[in-house]
């Protein structure tokens, strides 16, 4: 072998390339299968490692553990004719590889058929429903009957369906708009109700105010013209006993009255000494 070290190199390099051909491992997540020119053979294979023959055998991994799956969000219609946007997801996994691989192949096929069969199946479903059963009270004996119906019609395909969940229910755009706008006027007729009692409510308050106002000012002027009513009297039943005792004095503080009122500041009079008023000072 010394002799040669070329040709050894090269038939160590075949023997290692046939022996990594001849073995593969499963990692404990998954099932595999061999295809044998490009045809799956009848057996699954698990956990652990195992052999096939070179070049003419080839293996397809497949995820034993649960997915998951986000369906696009898509319309459909209730019973009472309310359309309704339905954004689901689902949960599932391959109990077949081998049946998975002859009818759908990949993983992203067998979701693409798993979208079609759920939205079918919540559609005949929510169409047999009010929206407020749809939303509230039979939502989740829909989900239930939905997996069921799912997992029945996915078995074929090497599949299991475990759940089927509505994330969230929505309107369509168009509907959110006129639901907007009913809400909007709606609030509009509440607020314009509420200004109109208030401003009924204020005019009451104010015309009760502006009567209790009217009456206590008519109450006070009232008393305040007795009052005075009262005070002059007793003013003139001074003056007339204070006179009766001075009948002059009374007709001296008359004269000087008199003149007070007849004489402003810088006026000026013609009299003659018979005038009565000159005549009240002898």
């Amino acid at each position: 072998m010394s002799k040669h070290p070329l040709l050894t190199s090269i038939l160590v390099i075949v023997a290692v390339a046939l022996l990594s051909q001849c073995y593969f491992t499963v990692h404990q997540t998954q099932k595999a299968i061999v295809l044998q020119l490009g045809e799956p053979l009848s057996e699954v294979y698990g956990p652990g490692l195992h052999f096939k023959l070179p070049f003419i055998q080839n293996v397809v991994y497949f995820d034993s553990r649960v997915l998951d799956y986000e369906a696009r969000s898509r319309e459909a219609f209730t019973v009472d004719k309310k359309a309704i946007v339905l954004d689901n997801y689902a949960r599932w996994r391959i109990i077949n590889p081998l049946q998975f691989y002859r009818t759908m192949r990949t993983i992203p096929g067998a979701q693409a058929r798993l979208d079609d069969v759920v939205y079918s199946q919540l559609r005949a479903l929510v169409g047999a429903y009010t929206l407020t059963q749809v939303v509230s009270s039979h939502r989740s004996a829909i989900m239930k009957e939905v997996t069921d119906k799912v997992s029945e019609l996915m078995k074929p395909f090497g599949v299991e369906v475990l759940d089927v969940r509505i994330k969230r229910t929505d309107l369509p755009t168009e509907n959110q708009r006129a639901i907007f706008e009913r809400m909007r006027a709606e609030r509009e007729r509440q607020a314009k109700q509420y200004r109109s009692e208030g401003e009924e409510e204020s005019t009451r308050i104010r015309s009760d105010a502006d009567r209790q106002k009217a009456l206590i000012l008519a109450e006070a002027a009232r008393e305040a013209q007795m009052e005075r009513g009262r005070g002059d009297a007793q003013a003139a039943g001074e003056y007339a006993r204070a006179y009766g005792k001075s009948p002059d004095f009374y007709a001296y503080q008359r004269w000087l009255e008199a003149m007070r009122k007849s004489f402003r500041e810088n006026s000026k009079m013609v009299l003659s000494n018979e005038t009565p008023l000159l005549n009240m000072q002898k």
